[in-house]
């Protein structure tokens, strides 16, 4: 956690998702600018979420779709990155279907896992969900950098 509130969050959901394990993480780049994004250690692998706040929405009072895209985006690298002792990956492809809108103050969860890599390629697939509704489901190719 780094002691920073995500603007707009109220205390007691914070508290919550840090009683659930949850753990706020100070990124650099883009990535930061997308959360604040928290992490969570599971036996199947990493989860991932962004607490929604007035910041992450469309005019029409939705979490905008290219907030959900980014966090797909980030997921399925860091997935793939993982999965191939912490080599750096880029995103050559990025799918995504989008299933259900989500809202100011939900928690979007995301995980991932791998479904083939090869030498130079690690395929992922990931879902979006809040509670128990799939936000949004994909697939990613990572092409594995030198």
């Amino acid at each position: 956690m780094t002691g920073a509130e995500p603007q707009g969050a109220p205390g007691d959901a914070i508290t919550a998702l840090q009683d659930a394990g949850w753990r706020q993480r100070a990124l650099r780049g883009f990535a930061d600018r997308m959360g604040p994004l928290w992490t969570r250690k599971e036996a199947e692998g990493w989860a991932y979420g962004i607490l929604a706040t007035p910041d992450h929405l469309n005019p029409g009072g939705f979490v905008h779709g290219g907030v959900l895209c980014a966090l797909f985006d980030h997921v399925v690298s860091a997935v793939a990155w993982e999965a191939v002792d912490r080599r750096a990956c880029v995103t050559v492809q990025l799918n995504t279907q989008f299933l259900t809108a989500a809202r100011e103050g939900q928690f979007l969860e995301a995980r991932g896992r791998v479904v083939r890599a090869t030498s130079t390629l690690v395929f992922v697939e990931a879902t979006l969900s809040c509670g128990d509704a799939e936000l949004l489901r994909g697939s990613s190719v990572q092409k594995i950098m030198g």
